[in-house]
């Protein structure tokens, strides 16, 4: 059976995330700090093992790089379960949404077969880069800020321009160097699709701003209003507590 795209199979794998999650939640609530952060520190490495999986998958590490935001969102979810850091636990907030969007518009994914080993690599690592992140807080395991809130779009922005750097200068590499992919086409990587937008929404930020990299930096709003949405409770507690 195929994943397929917003149907049945689809939207039912997107209901046992959710589930995945909530049932992490319930598990982990009564526990200790140290079993809460040893299981989710544990599931957390499913994403780099996600990563590894594709870079020798594949035969083409140029097109797997962890350089998409759920891939970095992997590579420092362990490090932000271990230590708690707040400064890192904080912006997962926002790097977690780049796992949600992964299942979420699963076109180029949805050929997979549940049945299949490249289909658990993809689906249960971006559930959990989803979820952990949540949980890190939900299980009171990082303090939520809005102080974090500017830092947060700062450095997803500083990211994602050096993600950008690292698209202009592969892609200028495999051009002069004639690196090809499986079907004999010169490799051309769009990482954080700093150069072409891959989904309907994206596609409608560069009708807006027609320019490679900086049609993106029309998420930063979106992204503003998301982390005032989700900082709110903090927000109106602080003013409580500056009107008193």
């Amino acid at each position: 059976m195929k994943w397929g795209s917003f149907g049945l199979v689809h939207i039912a794998t997107l209901v046992l995330g959710a589930v995945i999650i909530a049932g992490l939640y319930l598990a982990l609530r009564k526990a200790s700090q140290r079993v809460k952060t040893w299981i989710l520190g544990v599931l957390s490495f499913s994403g780099i093992a996600a990563i590894i999986y594709n870079l020798l998958m594949w035969g083409s590490p140029l097109e797997y790089l962890p350089l998409h935001l759920c891939s970095i969102n992997a590579l420092l979810l362990p490090f932000a379960v271990f230590t708690r850091n707040k400064t890192l636990g904080n912006m997962l907030m926002v790097w977690c949404l780049g796992a949600l969007a992964a299942l979420v518009v699963n076109m180029a994914q949805a050929e997979y077969e549940l049945a299949s080993w490249t289909f658990a690599f993809y689906y249960f690592p971006h559930v959990l880069e989803f979820g952990i992140p949540i949980l890190l807080f939900a299980l009171g395991l990082v303090e939520k800020h809005p102080k974090y809130i500017v830092r947060t779009l700062v450095i997803t922005m500083l990211i994602y321009t050096g993600v950008h750097l690292c698209n202009v200068g592969l892609n200028a590499y495999c051009i002069a160097n004639n690196i090809v992919d499986y079907a004999g086409e010169v490799i051309q990587v769009n990482y954080m699709y700093s150069i072409i937008p891959e989904n309907p929404l994206l596609a409608l930020f560069k009708q807006l701003i027609p320019y490679d990299y900086w049609y993106m930096y029309m998420i930063v709003p979106i992204l503003a209003v998301y982390l005032s949405l989700v900082y709110l409770p903090q927000i109106l507690k602080n003013r409580k507590k500056s009107a008193v």
